[in-house]
Formats: C-alpha cells, sequence, structure tokens
C-alpha cells in the first residue's frame, strides 16, 4: 500500500510540461530565381532541429515551414536560408 501511495505521489509532482506546439511561417526570399535555389533553400531548413515540413515556392520567392515551436524558433529558420546564402524576412 506504501509503494502505491509513494508511485501516486510521485506522478503527481511530475512537472506537466506543455504540449510541442506546431506552428508554421512564410519566410519571403527574394534572392531565389533559379530551379536549383529552392533545393538549397530546402534543405537549409529542414536540418533545423525541430523542423517538421518546408514548402518552397520559386515562383513566389518563399517558403513555408511547419515547426516545433519548443524546439526552435523563427530567428533560427532565418538564420539557416541567410547561412545557404538567401537571407530572408518573415511574411505578414
Amino acid at each position: 500500500m506504501r509503494k502505491v501511495v509513494l508511485a501516486v505521489l510521485l506522478v503527481a509532482a511530475l512537472p506537466l510540461s506543455a504540449p510541442a506546439a506546431p506552428r508554421t511561417v512564410t519566410l519571403s526570399v527574394p534572392g531565389m530565381d533559379c530551379p536549383v535555389c529552392p533545393i538549397t533553400i530546402k534543405k537549409a531548413l529542414s536540418r533545423v532541429n525541430g523542423v517538421a515540413k518546408v514548402d518552397v515556392s520559386v515562383e513566389k520567392h518563399e517558403a513555408t515551414v511547419t515547426f516545433d515551436d519548443t524546439k526552435t524558433n523563427v530567428e533560427a529558420l532565418r538564420n539557416a536560408t541567410a547561412n545557404a546564402g538567401y537571407p530572408s524576412t518573415v511574411k505578414p
């Protein structure tokens, strides 16, 4: 009986962490102007820890990224595109 009570107390004492909230952001990437650019940008963004999905459009000059906001943030995504040679900004 003591073990059961102790187990219940231990479980109750565990912190409740917030579930990961998937977030989507669209980045404007004005320097993207060739068929190879989207491949480079997609690879750079996909390598960021927490990124779940990347869609890149050369026609719209943008990248839409779905990511886990407990593992990464928009600034890390912007840094990834900039480090690949394609500075980006967040589209409103």
